[in-house]
C-alpha cells in the first residue's frame, strides 16, 4: 500500500478558507425554502424561531465534538478516520463510504438546481437544462483541477457574496414598513402531541438547512495550523450561519405573516415580491444562483477528499491517492465527477437523497460515539482542543442523532432497507480489500 508520505497534500488551507467553505457548504437554497414549511407545521412565531436557536444549539455541540477529533486525528477524509480510529477499520470503511455516497450524490443535484434556476430568468434556454448542469460541472472540474488554492479563492470569494446578499436582504425586509403585523397570539396547545411531532419535524428539516457546517473537516490535512484553524472556522462560521437563519426567519415574518407564508414552496420569493415589486423574485433567484454556486464549489471538493483517504487506506484503488502539482487528489476529483455526469444525464435521484440523509445522520451519530470511546480507551491522545460540557454534549449529540436516525427509520423504510443492503454487502468487499492489501505486502 502507498505510504501517505509519497501522496502529500498541499498544508495552502487557513482561517478563511475554513469559514468559507463552512458557509459555502452549509446555506445554500434551504433557507428560501424551509421556512414555509416549517411555518406551517408550527404556526407560531417564538416556535418557529426557537426551533431555528434550537438547531444552531445543536451545531454549536456538534462544533465542540468535531473540533476534538479534526485536531485529535487531522487527517483527510473527516468522520471515517476518527471512526476507524474508534472502532476498527471496518467501521471506518463502512461509514467511509456511507460519507462519501452522501456528499457524492450532491453535486449532480445542485448543478441540476442551479440550471432550474437559470431557466427561470432565461425561459428560452428550457430545452438546455441538462446541458447547463453539464457545462457548470465541466467547468468546476477544470478549475479544481488547476489546484486547491484556486478552489480556496473561488470559495472565499462566493461565500462572501452569499452573506452579503443574505444580509442585504435582512436589512431591506426590515427597513420595509408597508405591512402592519399583527401581535402574535401565544399557542395554547403547546403540549399537544401534535406540537411535539411537528416540532421534531421541524427540527428535522432546520438541521438538514444547517448540514455542512463541519465541511473543514474533510480539509484538516491540508490546514496550515489544524490546531487553531478548525475550531476557529468551526465555531466562527456556525455562528455567522445561526444568525443569518435565525435573523432570514424574522425578517420574512416582519414582512408577512405566518399564516401567508405557511407551506410556500419558496418564502423568500414571497416576501421579496412584497418588499421590492415584481423584481423581488428575480432577486431571489440571482440570491439562490449564488448560494448554489458556492455550496457547489464546496462539494466538489469534499467528496474527493473522502476517496483520497479511503484511496490512502486501502479502501479504493491506489490511483484515488494521487495528487498532483496543484494539490488536488486529481484521480477522486475525476471519478466523483464521472459519477456526478451520470447522475445529471439520468436526471432523477429523489430516492438518492432520502438516502444521502439517512447515511449522513448515520455517520454524524457513529462519529459522536467515536469521540466518547476515544476519551475512553485513548486517555492519553494529544488534544489541541477539548469539546465544551463533556461528556454532556456528546451524548445529548449522540441521543439526538438517534432520534433523528429513528425518525428517518419509521418514515423511509425504503432507505432503511437500501442501507442496511448496503452494510450487508459492505462486508465481503472489505474482506476482498484487506486481503489484496495483506498480499501486496508480502
Amino acid at each position: 500500500m502507498s505510504t501517505e508520505k509519497n501522496n502529500p497534500l498541499h498544508k495552502v488551507l487557513g482561517l478563511g478558507f475554513g469559514i468559507a467553505i463552512l458557509i459555502g457548504g452549509t446555506i445554500g437554497v434551504g433557507i428560501l425554502r424551509a421556512p414555509g414549511e416549517i411555518a406551517g407545521m408550527l404556526d407560531n412565531y417564538w416556535l418557529i424561531i426557537g426551533c431555528w436557536i434550537a438547531g444552531g444549539i445543536y451545531v454549536l455541540m456538534g462544533c465542540g465534538a468535531y473540533s476534538e477529533l479534526a485536531t485529535s486525528i487531522p487527517k483527510a477524509g473527516g468522520s471515517y478516520n476518527y471512526i476507524k480510529r474508534a472502532f476498527g477499520e471496518y467501521a471506518g470503511f463502512l461509514s467511509g463510504w456511507f460519507d462519501y455516497i452522501t456528499n457524492a450524490i450532491a453535486p449532480a443535484i445542485f448543478c441540476i438546481v442551479i440550471s432550474e434556476y437559470i431557466v427561470i430568468l432565461f425561459p428560452s434556454l428550457k430545452d438546455q437544462m441538462t446541458l447547463i448542469a453539464i457545462a457548470f460541472l465541466v467547468g468546476f472540474v477544470l478549475l479544481h483541477i488547476s489546484g486547491v488554492k484556486t478552489g480556496s479563492i473561488v470559495q472565499q470569494i462566493t461565500s462572501t457574496i452569499k452573506v452579503l446578499f443574505f444580509v442585504a436582504l435582512i436589512v431591506a425586509c426590515f427597513m420595509y414598513s408597508g405591512v402592519k403585523i399583527p401581535n402574535v397570539q401565544t399557542d395554547t396547545t403547546v403540549m399537544s402531541t401534535g406540537f411535539v411531532i411537528a416540532f421534531f419535524k421541524s427540527l428535522q428539516m432546520v438541521l438538514g438547512t444547517y448540514d455542512g457546517w463541519y465541511a473543514i473537516c474533510f480539509f484538516a490535512e491540508e490546514d496550515e495550523n489544524p490546531s487553531q484553524n478548525i475550531p476557529r472556522s468551526l465555531f466562527t462560521g456556525s455562528i455567522i450561519v445561526i444568525l443569518i437563519y435565525v435573523l432570514i426567519n424574522m425578517a420574512y415574518f416582519y414582512v408577512l405573516p405566518i399564516a401567508s407564508l405557511a407551506n410556500s414552496p419558496l418564502v423568500a420569493s414571497d416576501v421579496a415580491k412584497v418588499v421590492f415589486g415584481e423584481s423581488g423574485s428575480t432577486i431571489v433567484t440571482v440570491i439562490a444562483i449564488f448560494s448554489i454556486i458556492g455550496i457547489l464549489n464546496a462539494y466538489m471538493m469534499i467528496p474527493t477528499r473522502i476517496l483520497f483517504g479511503l484511496s490512502r487506506d486501502g479502501f479504493f484503488i491506489n490511483a484515488g491517492q494521487r495528487v498532483n502539482s496543484g494539490g488536488t487528489p486529481i484521480v477522486s476529483l475525476l471519478i466523483s465527477s464521472i459519477f456526478s455526469l451520470i447522475l445529471i444525464i439520468i436526471g432523477s435521484f429523489g430516492a438518492l437523497m432520502t438516502l444521502g440523509a439517512f447515511l449522513s445522520v448515520t455517520v454524524w451519530c457513529m462519529t459522536y460515539f467515536s469521540l466518547i470511546k476515544l476519551r475512553v480507551s485513548e486517555p492519553n491522545l494529544i488534544r489541541p482542543y477539548k469539546t465544551w460540557g463533556y461528556p454532556v454534549t456528546p451524548v445529548l449529540l449522540v441521543l439526538v442523532s438517534l432520534g433523528i436516525l429513528f425518525g428517518f427509520a419509521y418514515s423511509d423504510r425504503q432507505s432503511l432497507l437500501v442501507m442496511v443492503i448496503v452494510a450487508v454487502l459492505s462486508y465481503p468487499i472489505f474482506r476482498l480489500l484487506k486481503n489484496k492489501q495483506a498480499e501486496e505486502i508480502n
